[in-house]
């Protein structure tokens, strides 16, 4: 089992946020990292059910506000489903993910983790009108 620190990041490099995991094995792949990612950050929110989700992809019925994602009302988030959105967020090139400043290419790319790993996310946000 490993410990990461995966770091949220703008466009042109400034950190924004960041969320620790674990990893089961010293290889895994980006789809592992992203739903590692997803667990955490779901589990997070389940136990405390704050009025805003942070977290990579907007719950099913939240509104993007500048704290986060804000549900209508306190409910628990389904992972299984979450892990969905943010998987297909990933296909879709809504964000990219840089394992030491290299774009991943695939769900199912294999990454053979370091101490020094690092792990980036790298949330694209659409342009105003187009």
């Amino acid at each position: 089992m490993q410990k990461l620190t995966i770091y949220d990041r703008t466009f042109f490099g400034e950190q924004v946020g960041e969320v620790q995991i674990i990893v089961g094995n010293k290889v895994t792949t980006v789809r592992e990292i992203i739903n590692a990612r997803v667990e955490a950050e779901v589990s997070s929110y389940n136990q405390r059910q704050a009025h805003y989700f942070q977290g990579l992809v907007q719950p099913t019925g939240a509104e993007q506000t500048l704290n986060g994602f804000r549900l209508k009302k306190r409910q628990k988030i389904d992972p299984e489903q979450h892990t969905y959105l943010a998987l297909d967020s990933f296909l879709k090139n809504q964000y990219f993910v840089l394992i030491d400043d290299v774009q991943a290419e695939s769900l199912d790319q294999e990454i053979t983790l370091h101490p020094e790993t690092e792990i980036s996310f790298l949330k694209l946000t659409p342009l105003v009108g187009g």
